[in-house]
């Protein structure tokens, strides 16, 4: 389709609006949450799923945004997901308790999940193909902005207004993406006689998310019980069964939702397993260091926030290099590095203490940056290279899906294992400590006495108070060596992929 030049780029500034609020909403709220937490009275296993819900409905739409816009239009299909995105981040910012919230949050992804690739497919269609690659390069500038500012976004509104602001703050964006698709846009229909495949949907909307829930509940304060629970075994076991109906159908229906035969091609395959990972270190990382930061060192949810300001002007910059000096260079040398540089960053924060000083922490957030930029534009060329031009969208939308579920994974286990090991380490460290030897003795008086002279306090209130401050530092000292463990973890994970990259079937050009 030939538009005017004119219609085409304003076509394009309205989809970089609405890609810009959809991928912010991602990392907008990590620093606010927090202060969401101790407003909502949360803990760690509910108030994930402010995160893990959104990114789980925004991989579950998916699939099936394809079919939706070639079945009923481009715009009207990309005026909806808005709608709903917008309509959502209201409801999420008017929520009064958690499970509102979550509820809401699942919602605002449904809007999101649809909006990503019908405004991918937009701008393919209006664009020529001499200037496609021109059109999307600058689309994909809207998502690494939003993830450089998102952070500092969400910090700044949760400092200075309410946490409330970083969902509100979408809707006079949204309303203004919405005249604009109304008025300037128009309307693409494809005209397809696919059916489509609900089954392949139903089971496939059900088996993650039973199964990202089961997880949550096993160190849930109201299961006492822990794998053994009732209520975590049968969500294993629906996880386990759905997900054994859905390959019966993705494998046996004429026109399956998800084509799994592409998992045939080994780049293909090989290629989504690595970015898989990248979706646990992208995700998993921005929602770890926000709580590190704001729990353990004191920072504000502003400050945290712009600890993460340059990591996607990094990654914008690192990206499309990348993707140019492939032509000359083995891609193997840019995903391997990448993944590396990775590696490091979360080896660096497996170091982390309540000592660390500013620079580190930025260092290896700039590393990590880096590190997706150099492997994100080779792996994902590599991992459609191969693919037929009929199964293109496919493709692509396998590859989407790949990363969110990994980045919902990230979140999901990440948090799992930081409640399981604060617990551990935070009775390990009283275990070992000595409440009849002369150092916590000389401690607790020295301790006990400056308050007493400092805070007008009472010998005994005075000696209270300091027992109850080592307590807390042993929560504390706990908290922060779980982290180091989520982070050792994601380092050993991520080294791990550089063997599958050996076995990619690539050559420079």
């Amino acid at each position: 389709m030939k538009e005017s030049s004119s219609y085409k780029w304003i076509v394009l500034g309205n989809i970089m609006i609405g890609t810009f609020m959809a991928v912010l909403d991602s990392t907008v709220v990590n620093t606010g949450l927090p202060v969401i937490m101790g407003t909502l009275g949360a803990d760690i296993n509910v108030a994930e799923w402010v995160l893990t819900g959104y990114m789980l409905s925004m991989a579950s739409i998916l699939p099936a945004a394809g079919w939706l816009s070639e079945r009923f239009g481009y715009k009207k299909i990309y005026f909806l997901s808005l709608l709903v995105f917008t309509a959502g981040s209201f409801m999420c910012g008017s929520s009064s308790t958690i499970g509102e919230l979550i509820f809401w949050r699942v919602i605002e992804g449904f809007g999101c999940g649809m909006l990503l690739p019908v405004g991918m497919a937009i701008v393919s269609d209006v664009f020529p193909p001499e200037q496609r690659g021109t059109a999307l390069g600058f689309w994909s500038i809207a998502s690494a902005a939003s993830v450089s500012f998102g952070p500092a976004i969400g910090g700044y509104l949760v400092d200075y207004m309410d946490w409330n602001y970083i969902f509100y703050v979408n809707i006079p964006i949204g309303i203004l993406a919405l005249i604009v698709t109304a008025i300037v846009q128009k309307e693409h229909v494809k005209v397809t006689g696919v059916p489509f495949d609900i089954p392949g949907f139903i089971t496939s909307a059900i088996f993650l998310p039973v199964f990202m829930y089961g997880l949550s509940e096993v160190n849930s304060s109201t299961n006492s019980m822990g794998w053994s629970s009732p209520v975590v075994l049968g969500a294993m076991w629906i996880a386990v069964v759905t997900f054994i109906l859905f390959l019966y159908f993705e494998f046996t229906v004429k026109t399956p939702l998800i084509n799994l035969r592409l998992f045939v091609d080994r780049d293909f395959a090989l290629s989504n397993l690595i970015l898989f990972v990248f979706g646990i270190g992208m995700f998993g990382s921005t929602f770890l260091i926000p709580l590190y930061l704001q729990d353990n060192l004191g920072y504000s949810a502003l400050q945290a926030g712009m600890f993460f300001m340059p990591v996607g002007i990094i990654q914008g910059v690192a990206s499309p290099l990348s993707g140019k000096l492939m032509q000359r260079i083995n891609p193997k040398v840019f995903i391997v590095s990448g993944i590396l540089l990775m590696a490091l960053s979360f080896y660096m924060n497996y170091y982390l203490s309540f000592l660390t000083e500013k620079w580190y922490i930025m260092l290896s957030l700039y590393l990590r940056g880096l590190g997706m930029g150099l492997l994100f534009t080779p792996l994902l060329t590599l991992s459609l290279v191969n693919i037929r031009n009929s199964d293109m969208a496919q493709a692509s939308s396998i590859t989407n899906i790949v990363r969110q579920m990994g980045g919902s994974f990230g979140v999901a286990i990440f948090s799992h294992l930081l409640t399981q090991r604060t617990a551990f380490h935070t009775q390990r460290y009283g275990e070992a400590l000595n409440y009849t030897g002369d150092v916590y003795r000389q401690t607790l008086h020295s301790l006990s006495r400056f308050i007493e002279h400092t805070g007008g306090r009472t010998p005994d209130t005075a000696k209270e108070v300091a027992e109850m401050l080592i307590l807390k530092r042993i929560d504390l000292e706990g908290y922060i060596s779980a982290i180091n463990d989520d982070f050792f973890i994601a380092f050993i994970v991520t080294l791990l992929c550089v063997v599958p990259v050996l076995f990619l079937r690539t050559k420079k050009g």
